[in-house]
């Protein structure tokens, strides 16, 4: 039998509790706010003046959270160090007139929201969350964690050829989940539905941001349980690693050099074009508002903007055992082999060398490994929050990450150790 893990697992436990209780980026930034509120941040608002005092802040807008942890003496323009990442994942997002159905089923209407490997939701029990909007101006989330949903399969002996020619799905016509039975279709059934589960009155209800996921919880999996699967990892993850790390460094009283940041943004899935996305105003003006509530000026946003450094923190790609070819061949990150460094000298990643000695720096520090990931040269490789962060406020960003299996799937597999490795190297180098 192999040895124990020699790394603590209490990291991980954690973070299954926050993929299940975070299924969707409304619900993520809550839970990591909640969090932060007990590690003595306070929230925020943007349409208040801001005081220049030491101490952790956060600001919610949405599906986006910025925190920061100003020290005591921090001058107007003392860099920023952000780890940054996003809330999203892709799924199926309940259209504006979402009854429908046919021939005596109860269906939702649903739209493709992002990448997600739509196989992955068939014959999947499925819950349904979000945000509500009410008529007095206010918002209420709501998480029906039960089985709702489901977008059966067609049985194999009505598509004889799917073995042989594979699954083939049209993402209007195959994708959207019955939830009861009834030959009459009546406008407003799933909104009076969601107002007695969130138990608000009949109307009260004007909008909606509703989406559908796994209610399977998350489970350690494999003979000695070195390995994670669950919901959500890209990139939940990397939001409660950096949630964890704040905290931490803002609860260790050290002298720090930097301001540490979390900035953790929506529609990462869609390009980030959304006032809560890594491409809108939302961290360059918190980072602004902050020095100006010190008594900076543009000098000191300037400077301060020039000794910043983002870590954008995303999952990647470990090498798949049954798709070693689809790898570069001498790069191969390995499950709890440590976080990821990600590289594509066309820019589709933000690192470059300089970024690298950081991260290096960074994981010394915390005594943990790390793998480098180049994709194939002969398949496209995606990005992340990295470049555009870099391109938008002119900050050296490097981009990094968790080695993980199934991305974009209803359910994604990790090593059990890594998202523990990747908070140590995010609090190395939030507090170097």
């Amino acid at each position: 039998m192999s040895a124990p893990s020699r790394f603590d697992r209490g990291h991980t436990d954690d973070l299954m509790t926050f993929l299940s209780a975070s299924p969707t980026p409304y619900h993520a930034v809550a839970n990591a706010a909640e969090r932060l509120e007990k590690a003595g941040f306070r929230q925020v608002a943007e349409t208040d003046a801001w005081d220049g005092t030491s101490g952790g802040r956060y600001v919610l807008r949405g599906g986006a959270i910025i925190a920061w942890y100003v020290p005591e003496g921090a001058a107007a323009h003392t860099p920023f160090r952000i780890v940054g990442a996003h809330t999203d994942s892709p799924n199926l997002r309940v259209k504006p007139r979402p009854d429908t159905g046919a021939h005596g089923w109860r269906q939702v209407a649903v739209e493709i929201y992002g990448g997600p490997l739509m196989n992955s939701w068939l014959d999947r029990d499925l819950g349904l969350a979000g945000r509500l909007s009410l008529r007095d101006g206010s918002t209420r989330l709501v998480n029906v964690d039960r089985p709702l949903l489901r977008v059966p399969q067609l049985a194999i002996h009505m598509d004889r050829n799917v073995t042989a020619d594979g699954l083939k799905l049209d993402k209007q016509r195959h994708l959207q989940p019955v939830w009861g039975l009834g030959d009459t279709v009546r406008d407003g059934d799933l909104i009076a539905f969601l107002e007695d589960e969130a138990g608000l009155a009949r109307g009260e209800v004007t909008g909606w941001d509703l989406m559908t996921h796994s209610v399977e919880p998350p489970a350690y999996l494999g003979r000695d349980r070195e390995l994670v699967a669950g919901p959500r990892m890209d990139n939940l993850l990397s939001v409660h690693a950096g949630t964890a790390a704040l905290a931490s460094v803002a609860a260790s009283g050290a002298d720090l050099p930097y301001i540490p940041v979390l900035a953790a943004f929506d529609h990462e899935e869609t390009g980030s074009q959304s006032d809560t996305g890594a491409d809108g105003p939302l961290l360059g003006t918190v980072l602004e508002r902050s020095v100006f509530a010190r008594g900076g000026s543009y000098e000191d946003r300037a400077r301060a903007f020039a000794g910043t450094v983002c870590l954008s923190s995303d999952t990647g790609h470990a090498v798949h055992p049954n798709y070693a070819e689809r790898h570069d061949p001498t790069h191969h990150p390995r499950v709890n082999g440590g976080p990821i460094l990600k590289v594509n000298v066309n820019n589709r990643y933000a690192t470059d060398g300089s970024g690298r000695a950081v991260f290096a720096a960074a994981c010394e520090k915390a005594d943990i490994p790390f793998q480098t990931f180049v994709s194939n040269n002969s398949m496209p490789c995606g990005t992340t929050i990295g470049p555009i962060t870099a391109a938008r406020h002119g900050i050296s960003t490097v981009d990094i990450g968790v080695a993980i299996l199934s991305m974009h799937s209803a359910r994604e597999l990790c090593g059990a150790d890594d998202p523990h490795l990747l908070a140590n190297a995010l609090v190395a180098f939030l507090q170097p």
